[in-house]
């Protein structure tokens, strides 16, 4: 049985049908889920860690947004820096980053 700390959701743009006309998706959801994942294995956080691009979640001017579960946390209007952020203080640290929390 595979056991990881997070599950980490992370819309790649596209609708349920598959369209790739999702706001995240023209927001470099894409791309964020790549540096997300190479980010954790820099950072040797692989094994912790699960990762899914996920369809749209509906609140696309918001995005592109991660949930970060255990805690269920969501994380909103992403780009590379709060990537590194979220990896660096909640997924590494333990600590959830507040100010970039969706509100």
């Amino acid at each position: 049985m595979i056991v990881s700390k997070f599950h980490v959701l992370i819309c790649a743009g596209t609708k349920l049908v598959g369209d790739k006309k999702g706001l995240c998706h023209t927001r470099g959801g894409v791309e964020l889920v790549r540096k997300l994942i190479e980010e954790l294995e820099e950072k040797d956080l692989s094994q912790d860690v699960i990762v899914s691009a996920t369809s749209c979640y509906g609140i696309c001017d918001k995005g592109p947004i991660m949930v970060v579960y255990p805690q269920g946390v969501w994380y909103g209007q992403l780009d590379e820096d709060k990537i590194e952020t979220i990896v660096e203080e909640h997924l590494e640290g333990g600590q959830i980053v507040t100010q970039l929390m969706l509100k």
